[in-house]
This record gives structure tokens, C-alpha cells and sequence, in this order.
């Protein structure tokens, strides 16, 4: 398995999907990448030289924001919206679905299991 940005990405698989398990690259980035350092898309990371992996490490480290930065960066901008009380850190703070989804039923992965919300009982005469 080759590390980069550390991230062990795997060695079987073609280069342009090896690069996604990396937190922040997705397939575009991944071809670009692969197209400045010189390397074919279908060339599978175990065949790539010690002078072509170092390449993609190089081009990652200094143009992309990966990993733990880019982590940090998207948690920093959610707290921004919370703290200044837009309508997005509203529901950021309530767990609710941020853009726009409708919630009355669907949405069950930001609200969580079902909570049963059991019916007064009509008192009778």
C-alpha cells in the first residue's frame, strides 16, 4: 500500500480511484493530479515508480487541502454559521436537514431513529 497524505490508499486498484480514499479528493481532483504528475489514469498504484508517487505526493501536499486541515476548516465554517445565528447554523444546531429538504418524511439520517410522540386521550363525560 502506498501513504500519501497519510492515507493508506490501495495498491490494487487503478490510481484515479485510489486517490479518493484520501478526504478531499474526489475523481476530478484525482484526474488532475494524475494528469500533472504524469501518469496514466489506469495505471494501477502497485505499477507506479518510486519518482511518480513521490510526484502525486508532491502536487497533493502543495496545491490540496486534505485530510485533518480540511476537516478542521469544514467544522470551523459550520461553528461560523452557528455562532451568527444564520438560518443554516439554525439548523445545524437543531440537526435538521440544511438545505432545504423537506422534513416531514424523509430526512431520517440528520433526525435520527423515530421518536413516538404518544396522543392525549380525550377525557370522557
Amino acid at each position: 500500500m502506498a501513504r500519501i497524505a497519510g492515507v493508506d490508499i490501495p495498491d490494487k486498484k487503478r490510481g484515479e480511484i485510489s486517490l479518493t480514499y484520501i478526504y478531499g479528493i474526489g475523481r476530478s481532483s484525482a484526474r488532475k493530479i494524475l494528469e500533472k504528475a504524469g501518469i496514466n489514469f489506469d495505471k494501477k498504484v502497485a505499477e507506479w515508480s518510486d519518482e511518480e508517487s513521490n510526484a502525486v505526493r508532491g502536487i497533493i501536499n502543495g496545491e490540496f487541502n486534505t485530510e485533518g486541515a480540511l476537516r478542521s476548516e469544514v467544522q470551523l465554517s459550520i461553528k461560523r454559521l452557528m455562532d451568527i445565528g444564520c438560518y443554516r447554523g439554525l439548523r445545524h444546531r437543531k440537526g435538521l436537514p440544511v438545505r432545504g429538504q423537506r422534513t416531514k418524511n424523509n430526512s431520517r439520517t440528520r433526525k435520527g431513529k423515530r421518536k413516538t410522540v404518544a396522543n392525549k386521550k380525550k377525557a370522557t363525560k
